[in-house]
């Protein structure tokens, strides 16, 4: 290959790939992008219009959650995006048809909280059965009751899940 011949090496370029991330996206992600030579600034929130719209003009990939919102005209400043990444469950924060219009991929992680957010259901199960809420009042209001009337242990009873899509098929699992 001629010195003036482009590079067939894909590590190349990846210095000038620059990836955005905001709302306080998970240091490990950056962590491993810079690992693989990517150009990575993260922000710890949202921004604001105006300077999303500053932000995303040099920008290829943009990592979000649910309080940067995406729309129409901050897209059209996003000459070189090539894709955006949602870490949450859902995409509404993103104006999918103008993403489309522009060839931007957008895509999210529907599954990232879900054995999170059935620990915490499983967890709250627990604390309504043992009555922490009202111990924690009484501790506040400076009440030692050391008394177990009222409460139950959750084994052996019934658990009725209203709705059994991802989050309710693991508290299931859980139970």
């Amino acid at each position: 290959m001629s010195p003036s011949s482009p590079s067939l090496d894909p590590q190349a370029h990846r210095a000038k790939f620059r990836i955005v991330l905001f709302e306080g996206i998970h240091p490990a992600a950056r962590e491993l992008l810079e690992d693989d030579d990517f150009e990575v600034e993260a922000f710890p929130g949202s921004p604001s219009k105006d300077e999303l719209r500053r932000l995303v003009r040099s920008t290829h990939f943009i990592g979000i959650r649910s309080k940067t919102h995406l729309t129409a005209d901050v897209l059209e400043e996003a000459k070189h995006l090539l894709a955006i990444g949602c870490f949450c469950i859902g995409t509404n924060q993103v104006d999918l048809n103008a993403a489309r219009l522009g060839g931007v991929p957008v895509f999210n992680a529907p599954f990232s909280n879900t054995r999170s957010v059935a620990e915490l259901v499983m967890s709250e199960v627990v604390a309504l059965a043992r009555r922490i809420g009202d111990r924690s009042r009484e501790m506040h209001e400076g009440v030692w009751k050391k008394s177990a009337a009222g409460c139950y242990e959750v084994r052996g009873k019934t658990l009725g899940i209203v709705g059994y899509g991802h989050i309710g098929t693991q508290v299931g699992v859980l139970a």
